[in-house]
């Protein structure tokens, strides 16, 4: 039986594919970041668990759940990961599953879906046609600014998640190390009532999320690259 790598939504419970709701509904063993947040999702959906098991997975216990997953899998039964939402294993659980799989000779199957990183990259008016996701930056500053520094000369639209508590601190360390004057674009509340797409310089934005202005929900960072002129090689794309 297969691993499934189910994305589930960001916000909007309509983002959930049909696909993703089968998988679901059949999987013998789903393994989720966050069990209540699966419990939820699932009553949503109305896809009853009945006898079905849900575990627990995430950075804490992922260790030792993946050596017992894959048992699972090798055992016949298929099981389904979901991180809390979004695709599993971009800056979520689930790479030492997935290894595991692979080891046992079982197929990995992804669900495509919901992605934050990309929803963002394409309303941000940033170039899209090269991207760095970098996700998560440390939390220790001497650590962000050395990803930061070795960052600074790529040509890519960089993207980066960010909690909002943390953002007035962010986004200054970005303005220093990259430039103020660089585009950017703060996008948060994806798929949900209240999304919202910030944009202008890191200097400007740096300024409108101070400490006393902190936003609400999970962020996503972009910062254009270096030169927004496409990498040798690939045609540059008409305004």
């Amino acid at each position: 039986m297969p691993l499934y790598l189910v994305a589930t939504p960001i916000g909007n419970l309509a983002d959930s594919s049909a696909r993703a709701q089968e998988v679901l509904a059949r999987a013998h063993v789903l393994a989720a970041e966050d069990t209540r947040s699966a419990r939820r999702l699932l009553s949503a959906l109305e896809i009853p668990l009945g006898g079905r098991e849900l575990v627990s997975y995430g950075e804490h216990n992922e260790k030792g759940m993946a050596p017992r997953l894959g048992e699972v899998l090798r055992a016949g039964r298929d099981v389904a990961l979901l991180s809390e939402g979004g695709t599993p294993l971009v800056s979520d659980p689930g790479y030492r599953l997935v290894r595991e799989a692979i080891a046992s000779g079982v197929a990995v199957v992804p669900v495509p879906g919901p992605c934050a990183a990309v929803a963002a990259l394409a309303g941000s008016g940033l170039p899209v046609h090269a991207f760095l996701f970098r996700g998560f930056l440390p939390r220790k500053p001497g650590a962000r600014r050395r990803i930061l520094r070795a960052l600074k000369e790529r040509e890519e639209t960089l993207i980066f998640y960010e909690a909002p508590q943390r953002l007035a601190k962010l986004l200054p360390e970005l303005a220093e190390v990259l430039g103020p004057q660089r585009r950017a674009c703060v996008a948060r509340e994806l798929t949900k009532l209240h999304e919202t797409f910030h944009r202008g310089t890191l200097g400007e934005l740096r300024e409108l999320f101070s400490a006393a202005n902190a936003p609400k929900g999970e962020c996503t960072v972009l910062v254009a690259g270096a030169s927004e002129r496409p990498p040798n090689g690939t045609p540059e794309i008409p305004e």
